[in-house]
């Protein structure tokens, strides 16, 4: 006698433990990648790019953090379809180990020095990969987290995924400040590679902490249901491409970011003449304390909306990025921070604390990660290679900043139209998000429907006799 399987119980949520799991694994994501960001502006343009012009070397150095938002849209499309096939969990357990492993091989590459063309060639390897991993790691996770958070605090929850950020880029930070306090033969011989070695005990953490938790209810009940996209991509594009374009928009905001934290760390130093070590921890402070203000503004926002505060950071940045490097002209270290605090600590934090619930929750279930990464990674091409457009607009001179400014600026008024034009989601339950893509297939599952009832209504067509 056969006895019925048991039924499998019921998916459970667990917000805080999705949040802890996004939080640990967007730490090792951004602080792998913002030591990036911090060895380009400081150690690899005189290791990997020798030049006679230090400026070429610079920027150089630049295109190399660029390339890695070239690979994130590629890591964000593939690891997005998967995702939305196999589950949110084993692809971002996959995602961390490719970013852990490529960080360490980083930290071991000889210099041009000592292997000629090849410095550089193996530096890009690693630096695509690191992007691959990107592009698949922030829809992933604000995708998880979404999915386990309840309804009303789905922004909170989810912004840890953007703490995340915060932490990473804060330790990116500290471990680079000892470092260049060393003499600059040490720096640049074996100091530099310290931030890379120490990216494995991260890793190590966070791939514990995503081992012990569960794939996300709302997956989960798509997969009994039978509703698993067969090809999340060409079904996101049929029914909510112009999400993805609203997204692409949206997303091209963080080019604030990596002008404030890359080229402003470039600039200061070496133009504005502050020391390093001064801007680094004016960098780790402000962006530090975004870890609260991450939160605040996105529980603001379960409560008002998701627009106004993304409209308000967005304006008010375009505003006060000015205002940072009129400080930096300055060379008051104290102006430099508050200009500091207010633009990124303040105004971009409602961006960034939002901005990982936002665009998660313009899209259906089936879609969701594939959707959110491809719209998200596009934009960020932008921001990935803002830094290098910076250097290229920099002109001689006290004011020489200008055309930076402005750059960033209008990256801002694009964010803001894009905002402008999304659908309000605080108040949607999750599962009618993605309201285009539940139209379509329902409209499609309709029309299958009465094809095969027309079927089975036809008279059957009467068998020929033979003479």
């Amino acid at each position: 006698m056969h006895t019925a399987p048991a039924p499998r119980p019921a998916a459970r949520k667990t917000p805080r433990k999705a949040a802890l799991a996004s939080f640990l694994g967007s730490t090792l994501e951004y602080y792998d990648f913002f030591i990036y960001g911090t060895a380009a502006a400081l150690v690899f343009p005189h290791l990997f790019f020798p030049s006679a012009d230090p400026a070429l070397g610079l920027v150089a150095a630049f295109a190399t953090f660029g390339v890695a938002y070239v690979a994130r849209p590629v890591g964000g499309l593939v690891m997005g379809h998967f995702g939305d096939k196999l589950g949110r969990k084993k692809i971002l357990l996959l995602t961390l180990g490719i970013m852990g492993l490529a960080s360490l091989g980083i930290g071991f590459l000889p210099s041009y020095e000592q292997v000629g063309i090849w410095a550089p060639i193996l530096l890009v390897a690693g630096r695509l990969a690191q992007g691959f991993s990107a592009g698949a790691e922030s829809a992933g996770a604000s995708t998880l987290t979404l999915e386990h958070s309840p309804e009303g605090k789905r922004g909170f929850y989810t912004s840890f995924v953007m703490t995340g950020y915060a932490s990473g880029m804060v330790l990116a930070t500290l471990v680079f400040i000892p470092v260049t306090a060393l003499p600059q033969e040490a720096m640049m011989s074996w100091g530099w590679r310290i931030p890379f070695w120490l990216s494995i005990v991260v890793l190590g953490i966070a791939y514990w902490v995503r081992t012990h938790l569960d794939e996300t209810p709302v997956f989960e009940e798509a997969q009994e249901k039978r509703q698993v996209a067969p090809m999340p991509l060409k079904e996101v594009l049929k029914f909510q491409g112009p999400d993805v374009l609203r997204v692409v928009g949206m997303s091209i905001m963080s080019v604030m970011q990596t002008i404030f934290t890359v080229f402003g760390l470039a600039y200061a130093t070496s133009t504005a003449g502050f020391d390093r070590a001064s801007i680094l921890t004016v960098n780790a402070v402000a962006i530090g304390l975004s870890m609260f203000a991450m939160p605040l503004a996105a529980t603001l926002s379960d409560r008002i909306g998701r627009r106004p505060v993304l409209l308000t950071a967005a304006i008010g940045c375009s505003v006060t990025i000015f205002l940072y490097f009129l400080a930096l002209s300055s060379g008051n270290i104290v102006l430099v921070f508050l200009a500091a605090l207010l633009n990124m600590t303040v105004l971009y934090s409602g961006f960034n604390g939002i901005w990982p619930s936002f665009f998660a929750e313009q899209f259906a279930a089936p879609v969701r990660y594939t959707g959110m990464a491809m719209g998200n990674q596009l934009g960020l091409v932008v921001a990935g290679f803002g830094p290098m457009i910076a250097g290229l607009l920099l002109v001689p001179g006290v004011t020489g900043w200008v055309p930076v400014a402005v750059f960033a600026t209008v990256c801002m008024l694009i964010a803001a139209a894009s905002v402008y034009f999304s659908r309000e989601t605080y108040r949607t339950p999750i599962e009618e998000l993605g309201g285009p893509y539940l139209a379509g297939t329902a409209r499609r599952r309709e029309l299958l429907a009465q094809e095969e009832l027309a079927a089975q209504q036809q008279p059957a067509r009467p068998a020929l006799q033979r003479p």
